[in-house]
């Protein structure tokens, strides 16, 4: 299981990658894919929205399940990755694949950067989840 160290991690197993001052990626980590397993759809319908730390942004289902994504920080969804969108590319399995690159989930523009602050490295999140 791999914990890239450029990114930062929440309790929830979101993963952000910041690019540039105020834009970032969010995705959810390879511990959480893999206790997923296989993902069968994703839905974000807050693109365009603000939303504050810690609120829903979307949901990742699976054979066995769903479970609700949460914004590591707060922001304004600027974009849904199309490749996962039921309606453009609709291939969920992206996020099993590479979830730390191509798999990544929505774009945000934060609202709030001294937030990033609150986020884990990636050892403090590998020791969180053992």
């Amino acid at each position: 299981m791999e914990f890239p160290a450029n990114l930062k991690y929440t309790e929830d197993h979101e993963w952000l990658r910041l690019e540039g001052e105020k834009v970032a990626y969010v995705g959810i980590t390879d511990f959480a894919q893999s206790e997923l397993d296989e993902l069968v759809y994703i839905e974000v319908d807050t693109v365009g929205e603000t939303l504050g730390k810690g609120v829903v942004f979307g949901t990742v289902e699976a054979v066995k399940t769903t479970s609700e994504l949460f914004m590591p920080v707060s922001g304004t969804i600027l974009e849904f990755n199309s490749q996962l969108d039921e309606s453009k590319g609709d291939d969920p399995t992206l996020v099993n694949r590479d979830p730390y690159g191509e798999g990544w989930i929505v774009k945000i523009e934060l609202t709030n950067p001294g937030e990033l602050d609150a986020l884990m490295d990636a050892a403090a999140y590998e020791a969180t989840i053992g």
